[in-house]
């Protein structure tokens, strides 16, 4: 068994141990998704399901049940079959699971209904993913059912329904060794997606030119797909945070808003930069592009055990509101501006989120009303920005349409923090001097 399904085996342990006693939890795989048609979409694994197997097929289950003498962990899987092989590719198999995943007991996928009852039996509680997948839901009232039909035959159904995400989540918030290396690989290659894409950008050329450009380095570095739809905005379209229309022309004088990652083994980068289409900075671009990477380095710099998770997006904000009020685009003082949240005309989100194997990753931000407290393992990304309307007309029309985001990946370690994410020209400086050097 590779080191990487032993770690696996030990997240199953401890989530077991976090379990209730004469309890049973359920996971099921993700099913296919179809693009049109009888077309699909390149299958990606549920990441909970993955984190603890490791496996990479649909249409299984895995039970986790603590302290059952045949074993504490069954999986449900797909048989070998030689003719469906042959379409869509070698299955591991219920056999070959138990030696390669180090599960104790496997069966075919086929006679769950008749196996499942049994093993949710006599167990009190039972933990799943409750109110995401009606389908799997209603697969686990008909299994209670049957065992309910048989208590009249001395069946003890179960009497209580747990939800596991909190469990499972807690978990996965805390990065180990082996996964920052997969988070800092995939950093890497997103990191020369960007340098690709920059090297490229050029007045007249379109959006999604620039989109092939990362996904070709994504893809030959060994990434399977982004961790999710990238955003190549120019201009305009830089205001608005979510843009991925990506088929714009990039003209002279515009800035260029890329926010886009990779996957690699599972887990996720996310990095944003932003630079100028000729490769020269105007001066109120350069004026909120610089306000934007002020706010990010303080927000980075704030990162630390036991800081509160929403000190690096107040950092921000007063950093970004004192700043618009210097450039005349927010008018008053910055502390009644920040109490009434006038800046979320030009900032309006918040400064980052939990990444791993999700880009919006699991994990609570809150535990009983207060915000928590950073702890090493943890990762999030900072990622203040500023986005000035091309409607706005309260501001001079020199400033309309700068939209300005900077991302990062930051590791929270023992004594600070680690930036995962480098490797790409940042500052108003390394990018005029990288594009300069870049062949247009």
């Amino acid at each position: 068994m590779s080191s990487i399904y032993r770690e696996m085996k030990l997240r199953r342990k401890e989530l077991m141990a976090q379990m209730e006693p004469n309890s049973i939890a359920l996971l099921t795989a993700a099913p296919p998704r179809m693009r049109n048609n009888d077309a699909e979409y390149l299958y990606r694994q549920n990441s909970d399901f993955y984190y603890l197997t490791g496996f990479t097929e649909t249409d299984a289950l895995l039970a986790l049940i603590p302290g059952r003498k045949q074993g504490e962990v069954v999986l449900f899987c797909q048989e070998k079959d030689k003719a469906k092989e042959l379409w869509t590719g070698i299955l591991l198999g219920p056999d070959a699971a138990c030696e390669r995943l180090g599960i104790d007991d496997a069966f075919p996928i086929g006679d769950i209904d008749d196996i499942l009852p049994g093993l949710i039996e006599g167990r009190e509680r039972v933990y799943y993913s409750m109110g995401k997948d009606d389908q799997f839901d209603n697969r686990v009232m008909e299994w209670v059912k049957v065992i309910r039909n048989k208590a009249k035959l001395g069946a003890h159904p179960p009497g209580e329904f747990l939800v596991l995400d909190h469990l499972l989540h807690e978990l996965r918030l805390f990065k180990s060794a082996g996964e920052i290396k997969l988070m800092q690989q995939a950093a890497r290659i997103s990191a020369e997606g960007h340098k690709r894409a920059m090297a490229h950008c050029r007045p007249g050329i379109r959006e999604y030119e620039l989109e092939a450009e990362l996904l070709y380095a994504f893809t030959r570095a060994g990434s399977r797909a982004p961790a999710y739809s990238s955003i190549v905005a120019a201009g305009d379209n830089a205001c608005i945070l979510h843009y991925n229309d990506n088929d714009a022309e990039v003209k002279e004088g515009d800035l260029v808003l890329i926010d886009a990652g990779c996957e690699f083994g599972y887990y996720a980068s996310d990095i944003t930069r932003t630079f100028p289409a000729t490769g020269i900075f105007s001066p109120e671009q350069k004026a909120i592009y610089e306000l934007v990477l002020k706010a990010q380095t303080a927000a980075i710099e704030a990162v630390a055990p036991g800081v509160p998770w929403d000190e690096p997006h107040n950092i921000s904000v007063k950093i970004i509101t004192q700043g618009l009020v210097k450039l005349g685009l927010l008018k008053g003082r910055p502390s009644q501006l920040i109490k009434s949240e006038a800046y979320k005309k030009f900032y309006m989100h918040r400064v980052g989120h939990w990444i791993g194997m999700d880009v919006h990753d699991v994990g609570d931000y809150k535990i009983d009303d207060d915000w928590r407290l950073l702890e090493p393992g943890m990762v999030t990304t900072i990622e203040p920005g500023i986005y000035i309307s091309p409607d706005n007309r309260k501001v001079p029309k020199k400033w309309r349409g700068i939209g300005v985001r900077i991302e990062d990946d930051v590791l929270v370690t023992k004594k600070g923090r680690k930036v995962l994410s480098v490797g790409t020209p940042k500052t108003v400086q390394e990018i005029e001097s990288f594009m300069a050097k870049s062949i247009h």
